[in-house]
């Protein structure tokens, strides 16, 4: 069964801000309806945005107000200058990812959630094997950072899998991406480069 009533959380970031657009040109698409605590600097198509903190409860009543079905977290940071610190990056990881699955968890709308998550849980060690699979564990866990939230977010969110498994729960791991609008420290580092 197709989504019908899509919510997107960081559509203020590009990734967020280009998936809601996609899902908005869909025409078997309902509604989309992106949330953020910035305004989207891009246009979203007819994604109908909604100033929403996903750290606050009042997150269960958007999800309820708008009767959405799927829910996509892609408001995971992985940049501390672009959440206002590593304090407010935490905050919006891992309390932002609770209350949002707090909500999907009230909900009587909600059967698919989609969360980003990063590669970088699998760590680094030098004693790691060079290709990981889904049952490969790292030899240590990522002690701080993006890393290790993502760890946190990906707990609670087997957690949450297990409380309501009537939801179809995905989660998708990215590796950094690079691109003109990129907001991570690699993409930092290679345009430094370039520049120079």
């Amino acid at each position: 069964m197709r989504p019908r009533r899509v919510l997107v959380t960081g559509v203020a970031r590009p990734l967020g801000a280009e998936v809601a657009s996609v899902l908005a040109a869909d025409p078997e698409i309902e509604a989309v309806v992106g949330v953020d605590i910035a305004v989207p600097e891009v246009d979203l198509g007819r994604t109908h945005f909604v100033r929403a903190d996903i750290r606050h409860p009042l997150i269960a009543k958007v999800i309820s107000a708008t009767g959405i079905d799927t829910v996509l977290h892609l408001n995971v940071i992985a940049t501390p200058l672009g959440a206002g610190g590593r304090a407010a990056m935490k905050e919006t990881n891992v309390i932002g990812t609770m209350q949002l699955l707090a909500a999907c968890q009230k909900s009587t709308t909600v059967t698919r959630l989609v969360v980003k998550s990063t590669t970088a849980i699998y760590g680094s060690s030098s004693r790691d094997p060079a290709l990981f699979t889904e049952d490969t564990q790292p030899r240590s866990l990522p002690m701080a950072g993006y890393a290790k939230d993502a760890v946190e977010v990906e707990g609670y969110v087997r957690g949450f899998s297990r409380r309501r498994p009537d939801i179809a729960v995905t989660v998708l791991r990215f590796t950094n991406i690079l691109g003109p609008h990129s907001d991570n420290a690699l993409g930092s580092f290679s345009w430094i480069l370039t520049a120079g």
